[in-house]
């Protein structure tokens, strides 16, 4: 793993994946080790850069609906959401669904349950802060009324959908987004760049949006600006898209908490189980 050559020089050759295992085992924990405020600042910031890539999103698939084929829009929405992760990985940021990877040091019983657990509820609650603060930015700042509100539009018609999944729906769709994602931070281990790292993250977190797939920190700042703009937003604004707030009936305080509760449980174990679980499994058990 060492990033140098047999003669010294910088090593630009991708790490195999024996030698990604065992620095995800080391990177977990390291990061169970971090200080309870250090960690919680950390996840802060990763809510907040899982939201600015949400902003991205939903501004470049406003009013593309009806103009571009749907799988077109969702992988254009895709590709720029993948900022947010770029931001956590090469940034420097603490991620509850990429952090699930944390099983492999304790499987490798570098920490205990104890202290994978508390890093996990410290990580979620600072990022569901950076999302829901991120969100209200975005809404006090109108920028959900750019393109004569065609943002706001599409973040309603965003959390509206979510709002409705049925709670096992929720649960798989989580399950398949945190195997992407955990994927996404998985290839990134093998990379020795910056460039490196943003080519292995970029096509597994397109295609989970591309796919629908259901993210729990994405979530935490989606569905708080619908809910923001559905209770606050002004008259001007529901003219320009001709609908007003009893058009979103299902979107509710108690709906987001119904969403979030399933895509949670199911990036644990997509994340923690399917890709975390099985990589340790495969290459560390035996030693």
């Amino acid at each position: 793993m060492a990033p140098f050559n047999d003669r010294g020089a910088p090593s630009v050759d991708a790490l195999l994946p024996n030698e990604m295992a065992e620095m995800a085992e080391h990177i977990g924990a390291a990061k169970a080790r971090l200080d309870v405020l250090s960690l919680l600042t950390l996840a802060v910031l990763a809510g907040a850069f899982i939201a600015l890539g949400a902003v991205f999103m939903t501004t470049t698939m406003a009013g593309a609906g009806g103009v571009l084929p749907y799988g077109l829009v969702r992988l254009l929405g895709g590709l720029v959401f993948s900022l947010g992760l770029i931001l956590v990985v090469v940034g420097g940021a603490e991620l509850f669904t990429g952090n699930n990877l944390m099983v492999m040091a304790w499987a490798g019983r570098l920490i205990g349950a104890g202290a994978l657990l508390r890093a996990w509820a410290l990580v979620y609650c600072g990022n569901f802060v950076g999302g829901v603060a991120t969100a209200v930015l975005v809404f006090l700042s109108g920028q959900y009324r750019f393109g004569d509100g065609s943002v706001g539009l599409t973040a309603l018609s965003i959390a509206q959908a979510k709002s409705v999944l049925p709670f096992f729906e929720a649960l798989v769709l989580g399950i398949l987004c945190n195997v992407l994602v955990c994927l996404a931070v998985w290839l990134s281990y093998s990379a020795r760049t910056v460039p490196g790292k943003i080519l292995a993250i970029v096509p597994p977190i397109a295609a989970f949006v591309t796919a629908g797939f259901e993210h729990s920190v994405a979530n935490m700042y989606l569905l708080p600006l619908a809910l923001l703009i559905k209770a606050g937003a002004p008259a001007d604004f529901w003219q320009a898209i001709a609908a007003a707030p009893a058009d979103y009936p299902e979107l509710t305080l108690a709906a987001a908490a119904m969403n979030l509760i399933p895509v949670t449980i199911g990036n644990l174990i997509g994340g923690g189980v399917l890709v975390g679980a099985v990589y340790w499994f495969v290459y560390l058990r035996q030693r």
